[in-house]
C-alpha cells in the first residue's frame, strides 16, 4: 500500500479489542458506548497514522491536520472523523478531547526522544489524559472531582504500554519514550533496545519506570469511587487493576524477551478482581446509581 494514501487506507487494522484495556466494554451502558468507539476509531486512525514507518514526518503532519479540520468542519469531510463528529453534535460535547490526542501525534512525527519524566508526562497529558477525560464527559462526571484521579490512571496506562512496546518502538519507529536521564541514572544506553534480552542496566530502568507508574496508580486508585455511573466506575476498577498487574510485571520481567500481556484468562480474572473489590466497597451507592435518571433499571 502507498504510503501517499488517506487516513483510512493506512489503517493498520488494529481495532478495540486488541488493545491492552478494554475499550468500552459491555460494562459501559449502551448509550454510551457508541460515543467511545466512535471517539476511539478517530483516534485509533490518527494513531496509526503517526506510527507507520514509511511515511514522512510531513505527510504525517498533513494527513493528522485534515483529520482535525474534518472533525472541526473546517476542512473536507473524512470518513475516519464523522462518526466522532455526529456523537459530539449530538451530546453537545467539544471536540477538544480528540484534538489534543491528535496533538500528541503530531510530536510523535516530530519527536522522538525524552529527557525526562516530566517531558514523558506532557506527552501523556496529550497522548492519554485526554481519553479518560472524554469518556467521563459522556458520562456527565464532574471534572472537578474526577479529572485529577483519572488523569493519573491514563498516564501510567501510557507508561505500561511504552515500557511493553520500549523493544519494538526502538527498532521499527527508532521511537524511544524511556528519559533520557533514566537511562543515564543506572548507566543504560538507548541501543540496548535494540538487543534481544534487556541488560542489567535496562532492567534497572524498567524497573525505575514501573516503580513511578505505580505510584501513578496509587494516586488514581480513588478514581472509581468518585465516579457516579455504577457502570463506568466498574469499568475504570478493572482497568485500573489490570494496569497494577502489568506494572508489577515489569519489576520482574523482561519487555525485549518476556511478553508481559495479559493472556485471555488472567486479563479476565484481573478485571474482575477489580470489578468485585469495588462493587464490594459501594453496594449502596450501586444501589443509588442503577435507580437511575432515566426511570429504567440497568440491565
Amino acid at each position: 500500500m502507498s504510503a501517499s494514501g488517506t487516513a483510512t487506507e493506512l489503517r493498520s487494522g488494529k481495532g478495540a479489542n486488541d488493545e491492552n484495556f478494554p475499550v468500552a466494554s459491555h460494562l459501559i451502558h449502551p448509550k454510551n458506548r457508541g460515543a467511545i468507539l466512535a471517539f476511539y476509531d478517530f483516534v485509533r486512525a490518527g494513531d496509526d497514522v503517526a506510527d507507520h514507518a514509511a511515511l514522512s514526518p510531513e505527510r504525517k503532519l498533513v494527513l493528522l491536520d485534515g483529520l482535525a479540520d474534518a472533525l472541526t468542519g473546517a476542512g473536507a469531510a473524512d470518513p475516519e472523523a464523522e462518526p466522532l463528529k455526529r456523537e459530539l453534535a449530538a451530546r453537545g460535547l467539544p471536540p477538544r478531547h480528540a484534538l489534543e490526542l491528535l496533538d500528541a501525534f503530531r510530536m510523535d512525527a516530530r519527536k522522538n526522544r525524552y529527557a525526562d519524566w516530566d517531558e514523558l508526562i506532557h506527552y501523556c497529558r496529550y497522548s492519554a489524559m485526554p481519553v479518560g477525560r472524554y469518556v467521563l464527559d459522556v458520562h456527565g462526571e464532574d471534572p472537578a472531582r474526577v479529572w485529577a484521579a483519572s488523569d493519573a490512571i491514563c498516564a501510567a496506562l501510557q507508561i505500561v504500554n511504552h515500557l511493553q512496546d520500549c523493544g519494538k518502538d526502538f527498532r521499527t519507529l527508532d521511537r524511544v519514550y524511556i528519559p533520557q536521564d533514566a537511562l543515564d541514572r543506572h548507566g543504560a544506553t538507548v541501543a540496548m533496545l535494540g538487543a534481544a534480552r534487556a541488560t542489567p542496566q535496562l532492567r534497572a530502568v524498567i524497573r525505575d519506570l514501573a516503580e513511578r507508574t505505580l505510584g501513578l496508580l496509587d494516586a488514581g486508585k480513588v478514581l472509581p469511587d468518585l465516579i457516579d455511573d455504577l457502570r463506568l466506575s466498574l469499568e475504570i476498577a478493572a482497568i485500573h487493576r489490570l494496569a497494577v498487574v502489568l506494572a508489577r510485571g515489569l519489576l520482574d520481567r523482561d519487555p525485549l524477551s518476556e511478553k508481559v500481556h495479559h493472556g485471555k484468562a488472567g486479563f479476565a480474572l484481573t478485571a474482575l478482581g477489580g470489578i468485585g473489590a469495588t462493587l464490594a466497597r459501594r453496594p449502596f451507592r450501586g444501589r443509588i446509581v442503577r435507580a437511575a435518571p432515566q426511570g429504567k433499571a440497568y440491565p
